[in-house]
This record gives structure tokens, sequence and C-alpha cells, in this order.
């Protein structure tokens, strides 16, 4: 049997095979920046193939029992759970984030398709007399079709089981499309589905180079019926455009800007180690890593010096060291972005306490804190992706309720303070999701989503299958 660790091909109609015309890109190791190996970089005609493949497999997947495709869920989880290790290295090999980061995402992204398989026989509908009386209601839930799913490079096993979970086990096939730094771990979750008996055609897996043509012709083919896409908000409003055409339905999870409130009374020692869960969780490259920490004045000496210090004891190298608690970012290109912003924060002001980049081979970056950060200015406007924190300070709880929502963000938020005033806080920020006295509140049972330019429907929980579904109304 071909070690499934080792797919290098696009996925498609049940088949692996190279690109169209041959072509391949190579996949660095974000630690050193040398080439693991390079991936088929998909073709406009073989992204097309891929989407007609799943268009000749819709009909019969849809009509599968709902138990049967549970069942394919499930031995797709007991399969990947066995093999979790392995998942673990191809994230850190392509990804470049820490062991500990690589084997919870592992983690994480398995139970995806538990909770999926578990949801697959739980699809609901209404049958009741109408008001009149002269009919019967009767409201089903049934596929949308066939879909195209878009992931990121920063969770590249979570981001794929999140979508595909709930796809599958609506009745939908699927075109996953990863992005380019990091299709291996991608093939690898395809290749356990194909395993665990996903029928010729239902799972499809492209790596299109450059991704735009290809995205925008699946989105123009008939067939497409849905649009589910975690990125960046600019990405999103452009792939949005590209839906209209066809009015493609679509789901965005896109990017945030988390602020991260320490209210008068909080417990430090908890905010502080809340904020390093919440900020180095994958490095700081998380559309929920918090961005901007607003801390009350009466706290904000002992807040300061206690993530400082915190955050110099972290450990820095590569991932595949179990005993570094912080890999490399994804490229030197992020690595320079999050470089740019500190020496653009400090230009403005800010002070740097500790941290900066790091000399020689890998995209690395060291811990950082900065102080005397200005609200508005563009580290506390801007999605940071890196191991960065912001300190400001505040005086009143309504002026860091205003600044946590001056935004135009609102995936998740972060309050640490007494737990009453923390939840009467919550409920009056702007986003999505709010963890309150929590660095974590992701799991495969809850609705993740965000509010405002951080997107649009919802991932996981009793939501997630929501998504994939079309209600139809039949009056007898």
């Amino acid at each position: 049997m071909t070690d499934p660790s080792s797919r290098r091909d696009s996925y498609i109609d049940g088949e692996w095979c190279p690109a169209g015309d041959g072509a391949r890109y190579p996949v660095h190791d974000p630690a050193d920046g040398s080439v693991i190996t390079e991936f088929a970089a998909a073709t406009i005609e073989d992204c097309l193939d891929a989407v007609e493949a799943a268009e000749r497999a819709r009909p019969a997947w849809a009509a599968r029992a709902p138990r049967e495709r549970s069942e394919i869920l499930r031995a797709a989880f007991e399969l990947m759970t066995a093999e979790a290790e392995t998942m673990t290295e191809l994230i850190i090999a392509e990804n470049g984030k820490a062991y500990a980061d690589a084997k919870a995402e592992a983690g994480y992204a398995i139970e995806f398709f538990r909770w999926f398989a578990e949801e697959a026989v739980r699809i609901g509908g209404d049958y009741r007399l109408a008001p009149a009386g002269d009919k019967r209601i009767v409201v089903t839930q049934q596929p949308i079709g066939v879909s195209v799913l878009i992931t990121p490079w920063n969770f590249p096993a979570a981001m794929a089981t999140r979508k595909l979970g709930p796809a599958l086990a609506a009745g939908c096939p699927v075109i996953l499309k990863p992005a380019a730094e990091t299709p291996l771990t991608a093939a690898y979750v395809v290749d356990a589905l194909a395993r665990a008996g996903v029928p010729r055609g239902v799972v499809n897996l492209v790596t299109p180079e450059p991704p735009g043509p290809a995205v925008a012709a699946m989105l123009h083919h008939e067939a497409v019926r849905k649009l589910s896409f975690t990125g960046s908000t600019e990405v999103g409003r452009e792939l949005l455009r590209q839906s209209a055409d066809q009015v493609v339905d679509a789901s965005m999870e896109l990017g945030g800007n988390a602020p991260f409130l320490v209210l008068p009374g909080a417990d430090v020692d908890d905010a502080v180690a809340g904020a390093m869960i919440a900020k180095l969780r994958n490095g700081g490259a998380a559309c929920t890593a918090a961005n901007r920490f607003y801390v009350h004045r009466s706290l904000l000496d002992e807040f300061t010096t206690k993530i400082t210090t915190a955050m110099s004891e972290v450990r820095l190298g590569p991932g595949r060291d179990p005993s570094n608690t912080l890999g490399a970012l994804v490229s030197d290109v992020e690595r320079d972005k999050v470089a740019g912003l500190v020496d653009r924060a400090v230009a403005d002001g800010a002070e740097l306490i500790i941290g900066g980049p790091v000399e020689g081979p890998g995209a690395f970056y060291r811990p950082t804190v900065l102080t005397g950060v200005r609200h508005g200015t563009e580290i506390t406007t801007t999605e940071i992706f890196g191991p960065v924190v912001t300190i400001i300070g505040f005086d009143e709880i309504d002026e860091a309720v205003a600044l946590a929502n001056d935004t135009i963000f609102g995936l998740i938020s972060y309050v640490y303070g007494e737990r009453g005033q923390a939840l009467a806080v919550a409920e009056r920020l702007d986003s999505g999701m709010v963890a309150v006295n929590r660095g974590v509140v992701s799991d495969p049972a809850a609705p993740f989503g965000g509010m405002k330019q951080s997107g649009l429907g919802r991932e996981g929980g009793f939501a997630g299958i929501e998504e994939f579904l079309e209600t139809k109304y039949i009056g007898l």
C-alpha cells in the first residue's frame, strides 16, 4: 500500500493524478527553507474535471442513507486517530508550527469527522397541519450540491476537516482546494477519506497555482452551488463578487483582529496564562489570535511585567523538536510582514520591550512585546499573524468596549475579569465568539464564525451542517 503521507498529486474522480500539463511547484519547510517535495500544480482544466466528477457523483451520494455517510466519516475518524502522529509530522514539515501545536491541531481536526458523523443522522425537518387546515406542511432539508472548499495554510488539517465533515455528512460532493504552502496535509486527509470508503468522485483535491483563475472558473461552472472559504477578508470580498454571477451560496470565515480585555479586579496571573494561549497558539498565525491587549491602568504594570517574563521564557526553534514551544512562521514572506508591522509600530511611538526577527535560516520571529501602543495605529488595525503582544491601557470599561469594537472585524474577543462583570462586557462586544476567562474556545461542537467583515455563516456545532443544506417545502 502507498504511504498515505506521500501523496503529491491531485485527486480527481477517485484517482491520484499529476497536473494535466505535468507542472509542479515546490513545498518548503519553513524551519530551514528547504524544499520538501514538489506538488502537482493543477490546471484550470483539471479543476473543471474535478467539478464534473463531483457532479456525476452527486445524485448517488445525496441518495445514500444518512447512516452510511455517517459510518464513512466515523471510519475516517478511527483511521486518522490511529495515524495522528503521521498527520502531526506533516503539519510540522510544511507549516512550521511547534510540535505541541501540530499535535493539538491533529486532534482537533479529527474530532470534526466524529462530530459530523453524528450529525449526519440528525438532519431535521418539519411536518404539521397548516393553520387554515387545508393541507399538511412538510419541510425537508436536502444537500445543496457540489461544493468548493478553500482552506488556508495556518491550520491545514482542521480547516479541511471542518468543511469536509459537514459537506459530506449533508450529502454534498466536494472539491477541496488547500493553500499552496500546505497541500501535503490536505492530501493526507483526502487519502484517509478514500481509504474510509468515500465513493469515487465525491471528494476531489486540486492545487492550482496560481489559484485565482482556476477558482474563478470553478465558481462559474453551473454545477457548483456552494463555496466555503477560509482566508483573508480581502480575498473573501473578491470571491463573493465572483459567486454572485452564478448566485453561488457562500460561507466565509474571514479575518480577525481580536481584542483581549483585562478588566479591573481581574486575576492577572490567570489573564497572562490565557493571553499566552490566545496569542501564541499557532505562533499567533490564527484568525482567533489576540491582537490588541487592552489592560486597565490599575493592572497595567503588573500585566506588562508578567507577560514579558512569560514571553521571554518561550523556547523558539524547529517544530520537530518537541521541547520547542514556538515554531517558524509559514514563510519568509509572512515573517517579513510581521517584522514590518513591528518596525512601523516603533516608528509610531511604541516601545519594543522584547522580541524581533531572528538572523539566519528559517522563518522565525521572536516572541515580542510592545507597550505604549496607540489605538488606531496600523498594528492595531491589522491582523498581525505573528507572536506579537501590543499593550494599550484604559481607564473606564465603557472606553475598553468602545476600543474593542472599533474595527471592521468581529470574529472573537477575550475578556478577563470578575465573572459577572466579564459576562456583561462579553454581551456588549461585536464578535461572533467571546472567551470569558479562557484563552481558547474553539470546539467542534460549537458554532465558529464572526460578525461584520469577519465572515458569513458558521462552521462546527449544530449550525455547521446547515451551511450545506437547502430547505424544501412540500404541501400535501
